[in-house]
């Protein structure tokens, strides 16, 4: 499979970092508008993991400096946009309508009818829509959901999740909510698309914090009911203006065990009921080579991963969106 990566930012970076790991999959073009970055030099690259940046070796892939250029490029069977949050509807669309399969970046979209129409485009184009939600596939929060949905725990009873991190001053773009939705939107689309993957959508998130972006501070609580069901909390977001550590972590609690998993503090643990802890075995893959992987399968089959659906990432899209509205009105109870 032939694809190009559109976007050599942090995110284009790091996935070109994990491509040449994926069998079958050759590197074919690579999309910047900035000349030093399609010369292979990254070095200014900044972001919340210490990923990707440097100097990279495009080898004999093309380098366009448009979109356009890569969409006319016949070659090119599947697109990897690793672009503004803003761009993602239409580039997805577009490269759908020029019969490339698509791997876009999160959040899928801004809104739930991008996100529909991305879908519509995808079903009548007949190609692969993927979004790159990649704690579906981060070894810690992927063997926590597979022994939570074996049943060996039991039913979960509670949830927490949060992730924090300073305001990304490297992106010129992230502090306009029309173009990045926000900060708190952003950063826990991860969370809630996890939540979604674990648990299904909720019937209403209640959501509290404080939007600050002048001064680099979004930050939410949000409470994700599911009637009959665990009680899920997701918290985080911009917590600070200037340099401020990446974290994510999370509590699951079940019937008969608690999954723990902290990136300052622990991989994942599982303390089970007789006392007894135990680190379950992970997956050796890095989590962005998995998703890759899965994304180049599905070009092969011809639909997405079961566990990648673009329906379900547009369901995750409402639920932050939902959290944002509710915010907005004091914790309002609002459905997805």
């Amino acid at each position: 499979m032939k694809f190009g990566v559109v976007g050599l930012g942090f995110m284009g970076s790091a996935h070109l970092a994990a491509w040449p790991n994926v069998a079958e999959a050759e590197l074919a073009a690579v999309v910047s508008a900035d000349p030093k970055k399609l010369a292979g030099d990254l070095s200014g690259i900044s972001g919340n993991l210490d990923r990707g940046g440097g100097a990279l070796d495009f080898g004999e892939a093309a380098r366009y400096s448009s979109f356009e250029e890569l969409l006319s490029d016949p070659s090119i069977e599947a697109v990897d946009l690793c672009t503004p949050s803003y761009l993602h509807a239409d580039q997805a669309v577009r490269a759908l309508e020029a019969g490339k399969h698509v791997l876009v970046e999160k959040p899928m979209a801004l809104s739930a009818d991008e996100c529909d129409r991305m879908i519509a485009a995808a079903r009548t184009a007949g190609r692969v829509l993927m979004v790159a939600q990649v704690l579906r596939f981060w070894p810690d929060y992927a063997t926590a959901r597979d022994i939570v949905r074996s049943g060996r725990i039991g039913p979960a009873r509670h949830a927490f999740f949060r992730r924090k991190t300073g305001a990304p001053m490297w992106s010129a773009w992230m502090d306009d909510l029309s173009k990045s939705g926000g900060g708190a939107f952003d950063l826990l689309i991860h969370d809630f698309d996890f939540c979604q993957n674990l648990f299904g959508v909720p019937a209403t998130v209640e959501a509290e914090g404080v939007e600050d972006t002048d001064r680099g501070v979004d930050v939410v609580e949000a409470r994700l009911r599911y009637p009959g069901g665990p009680r899920v909390c997701i918290s985080g977001g911009w917590h600070h203006p200037k340099e401020y550590p990446f974290s994510m972590e999370f509590t699951i609690v079940c019937a008969g065990g608690t999954l723990d998993f902290s990136s300052d503090l622990r991989r994942l643990t599982l303390y089970l009921g007789d006392g007894v802890s135990e680190q379950p075995e992970l997956s050796p893959i890095d989590g962005f080579e998995a998703e890759l992987s899965a994304f180049a399968q599905a070009c092969r089959d011809g639909e997405a991963p079961r566990d990648c659906r673009p329906e379900d990432s547009a369901e995750s899209v409402r639920m932050a969106l939902a959290m944002r509205a509710s915010r907005e009105q004091a914790g309002r109870p609002m459905a997805p």
